[in-house]
């Protein structure tokens, strides 16, 4: 028994060094993005305000990473699907990001329950799946809960990929009939320098500048869909941050937080909430 304390103890710690080391390594590569752009972060770098922030943002990011990983086998359970309430504002679909599954989207549902929306659900992507299949998933679901729930329209809150995947069913596959708005967190609408280190078709297409891409944000986002994106500036894994900026739709800029924090942090929460509000008036 001590033994496989032991062993367990170690995998936690081997885990939550991995864990730090990657956060770390990206918001290494973030500053090195930022301040190429920005050459007069350099002389802040070492003020008493510029180091509590790097360390506020790798203790606070690598805890919300860890968080994700301990969530992870709950997402694998089958989602309970949302049933008619007495609530008139449109059913909710959540989509996670890329290597997630649903399980990190749990904290985002319980808060919009306890905002009041009463009908909503997540959905598993798998990381192997490429733009198209991963759409096509997010097009039964939304058929799905139309039909059974009796509604005309959704809305859908994407994080990371999972925006993406929102707003390709929505642009390209006629999804703007049946979606009533649209809200993105830190989805890389431009791609990311971070892309090649993303082992996935679903990486390749983030490239920035890629046939995908310029084919995306070449079409119009139809006026009938209301799109929010939400980003923050200390972005680690989208670089630059302004890549989550989308054409068409509202920005909202957030600070002090990173790429995974905002899914948890509660002003990133309450403003997914206010945008949210706005779009079902």
């Amino acid at each position: 028994m001590t033994s496989i304390l032991c062993l367990v103890l170690t995998l936690i710690k081997i885990t939550i060094c991995v864990v730090a080391l990657t956060v770390l390594m990206s918001y290494t590569v973030a500053w090195y993005e930022r301040a190429n752009s920005r050459p007069d972060l350099i002389d802040r770098r070492f003020t008493t305000s510029g180091v509590y922030i790097a360390i506020w943002l790798l203790i606070q990011e690598t805890g919300c990473l860890l968080l994700t990983i301990l969530l992870r086998p709950f997402g694998w359970l089958q989602p309970k699907l949302p049933t008619a309430a007495e609530d008139a504002r449109p059913p909710v679909i959540l989509l996670h990001g890329l290597f997630q599954n649903r399980s990190c989207l749990f904290w985002l549902q319980y808060r919009l329950r306890a905002a009041g929306y009463q009908q909503i659900t997540s959905i598993n992507t798998p990381p192997w799946r490429d733009m198209e299949a991963s759409t096509e998933i997010l097009a039964r679901k939304v058929d799905e809960l139309r039909i059974n729930l009796k509604v005309d329209k959704v809305i859908l809150v994407g994080h990371s990929m999972g925006g993406m995947i929102a707003r390709n069913y929505v642009q390209n596959r006629g999804g703007a009939a049946y979606v009533q708005g649209m809200v993105t967190l830190g989805s890389p609408h431009h791609g990311s320098k971070l892309a090649p280190f993303a082992l996935s078709s679903m990486g390749k297409t983030l490239l920035p500048g890629s046939e995908f891409l310029n084919q995306f944000n070449s079409v119009a986002w139809p006026e009938e869909t209301q799109a929010v994106s939400i980003y923050t500036r200390y972005d680690n894994i989208v670089l630059p941050a302004e890549s989550s900026k989308m054409g068409g739709a509202q920005q909202i800029e957030l600070d002090g937080m990173g790429h995974t924090s905002l899914l948890f942090h509660p002003r990133s929460l309450q403003t997914v909430i206010g945008a949210l509000g706005n779009i079902i008036r």
